[in-house]
């Protein structure tokens, strides 16, 4: 790895993966979340003190949104029909925001089970317009495993 003790890695070397093919043409990748729920347990200790105790719950289902560029990427397309049809059987994938070093060497994975596209939304088209084409890609996912 060529990350040296107190570097850390950059923002703008990333990629996306699903069922291990790597998404061509990738511009952003925001808002990955995830969350928990938190159990608060109160309860009395033997001296007769209130004692709090916070404790894991359920982890709930998580989403992050991508940028990409306007292609004829037929995996991609395919992905994102099978989702918007409801054809849930090959739409859920496995899929992973992907870190890499200065030598694009992958460092950190975030790892989605069961994603799919649950939203999407085209760039403006404007007459005169010289900018390239991009599509907004909301995925959903059931679990995520940082590895």
């Amino acid at each position: 790895m060529s990350l040296a003790p107190g570097d850390a890695l950059t923002s703008h070397n990333f990629g996306l993966q699903i069922d291990g093919v790597m998404v061509e043409y990738l511009a952003e990748v925001s808002g990955l979340t995830l969350e928990q729920d938190v159990i608060t347990y109160q309860q009395n200790s033997a001296q007769g003190r209130p004692e709090v105790n916070l404790l894991p719950g359920v982890q709930k289902n998580g989403q992050c949104t991508v940028v990409r560029g306007m292609t004829q990427s037929a995996a991609f397309n395919t992905w994102i029909n099978d989702s918007i049809n409801g054809q849930m059987g090959s739409a859920r994938k496995n899929a992973s925001i992907i870190m890499m070093d200065y030598q694009n060497n992958p460092v950190k994975r975030y790892n989605m089970r069961n994603a799919w596209c649950s939203k999407i939304d085209a760039s403006t088209l404007k007459a005169g317009e010289a900018s390239a084409l991009t599509e907004t890609v909301t995925i959903v996912f059931e679990e995520l495993v940082i590895e």
